[in-house]
């Protein structure tokens, strides 16, 4: 593996790695995603690997040097995996106590025992909020489906009135807020405010998942009237449990991250004084460590201890936790050793040249840039990767409040139109029993809804912050 020094790659961040024309380096960058699109798509081979094949492909279409193509990589690796791994693993551990105690069951049977009718596409949105906060896109919907199919089969209720606003929660989460593995990574790509972006995130993402959610979800349900396959209505969680977390103490360990994040972002607003000892302590415990360890230390007690878990159990969650991820973190990594060879093959230079003659806003360019790359490789991670990476020179010179509108521009263009080289397209297609073109006219169409919506709340936050 090539070895070098800390002034070395600094250097190299600075100064381009190949000396290609604006020409070269665009048609370097279609073939680097081309490249990645039909290793995963046509080959089938895992999103990591065709990442570091696509980056090395990038760099040679650049002409860049071997030697340089892949310290440039390497160093986005671990530039990447440093800056948000933890917070990845935190979130797992978090997910999984949150499954096995039974909390995330006594959150959905709470909510459900005080919604009907009506009212129970609103309580989907809200289940799904809340509990996918803490949890990864794909564990979210392996979680939340076999809620929707009870509802959906015990309420006698058409599946898309019931499973559209649930996935569109998940979703939202997923693009626009922390402590999520694209937005963390945007964040980090881009130097803005963890907890201003959290706080922006959440504004944009309330009437995003509404439009999104209960109110597509009585179109969707005329276009594709399906009820909930009997075969995939699978047994809960929590069915061998005899103790479960309160509701409360659940809701509580979910939201204690997000709570501690915020209140760092409106200490730092509000008080705005380095000195101040509230700032120095809020600065600790709203770091997203500090808060998402917090969060995991305090789960152990009111999720595991109360559900009745050994400590020989809690130590079998946590690490029954941590495998799934290794895909995860992988796939994020490489994509951030792809945006760094992006970089320092100077793509983000170009584009910025690019912008100022384009005079596109950045907010846009960066929406634009996330939905050409969603679209080519179907991972909203990859997406916001790549895009934050690309349009990073951007937010240079930005307030706080317009980094953190530019991060959700981002998230938000990686949300669009899922389709057929997605994952998540085929587990919401298989799990709710549809075809491609019932699955396309609900979920690929909720997918654009977000993603559009939550720019248009995004452009018109920028006239205001």
């Amino acid at each position: 593996m090539t070895s070098l020094s800390v002034e070395t790659l600094a250097a190299d961040a600075v100064e381009p790695i190949t000396s290609a024309g604006n020409a070269q380096l665009g048609i370097a960058v279609v073939a680097g995603i081309a490249v990645i699109v039909l290793l995963i798509t046509k080959f089938k081979l895992h999103a990591f690997l065709a990442l570091t094949i696509g980056s090395l492909a990038l760099g040679s279409f650049a002409g860049a040097p071997l030697e340089k193509t892949i310290a440039s990589f390497t160093a986005g690796l671990g530039s990447t995996v440093a800056g948000v791994g933890v917070l990845i693993a935190l979130g797992a551990i978090l997910g999984k106590l949150l499954a096995d105690s039974g909390g995330a069951d006594q959150i959905v049977d709470t909510i459900l025992a005080k919604a009907s009718g009506r009212a129970m596409p609103w309580a989907m949105v809200l289940i799904a909020s809340i509990i996918g906060l803490p949890l990864f896109f794909e564990v979210g919907i392996v979680l939340l489906i076999p809620v929707v199919l009870l509802v959906a089969k015990r309420g006698n209720y058409s599946l898309m009135r019931i499973g559209i606003p649930a996935l569109a929660g998940l979703s939202v989460m997923h693009g626009l807020i922390p402590p999520h593995p694209g937005p963390l990574v945007a964040i980090d790509a881009l130097d803005a405010n963890l907890g201003v972006t959290l706080a922006l995130g959440v504004v944009v993402a309330i009437p995003t998942v509404v439009i999104a959610g209960p109110v597509f979800s009585r179109f969707a349900a005329r276009w594709v009237d399906i009820k909930a396959p009997e075969r995939m209505v699978p047994e809960r969680a929590s069915e061998e449990l005899e103790h479960r977390p309160s509701f409360g103490a659940t809701l509580a360990t979910v939201l204690l991250p997000v709570v501690l994040m915020l209140a760092k972002a409106l200490v730092d607003i509000v008080v705005d004084d380095p000195e101040s000892g509230v700032q120095k302590v809020t600065d600790v415990i709203g770091s997203p460590l500090i808060a998402l360890l917090a969060a995991v230390i305090v789960g152990m007690f009111t999720l595991g201890r109360a559900a009745g878990f050994t400590k020989d159990r809690l130590a079998g969650t946590v690490e029954k936790s941590l495998a799934p991820i290794a895909g995860v973190l992988l796939i994020v990594g490489a994509g951030g050793g792809f945006k760094q060879t992006l970089i320092d093959a100077g793509v983000g230079r170009m584009i910025l040249e690019f912008s100022e003659s384009w005079s596109i806003p950045a907010l846009l360019l960066g929406w634009l840039i996330a939905v050409g790359i969603r679209l080519a490789t179907g991972s909203a991670t990859v997406a916001t990767i790549s895009a934050a990476g690309l349009v990073a020179p951007l937010a240079a010179d930005m307030s706080t409040s317009h980094a953190a509108l530019l991060v959700l521009a981002v998230g938000a263009g990686s949300l669009f139109f899922s389709h057929v080289n997605d994952a998540g397209f085929w587990l919401v297609k298989e799990y709710f029993g549809m075809d491609v073109g019932q699955t396309v006219k609900t979920w690929s169409v909720m997918e654009t809804i977000i993603s559009v919506c939550s720019l248009a709340f995004i452009l018109l936050l920028s006239l205001v912050v």
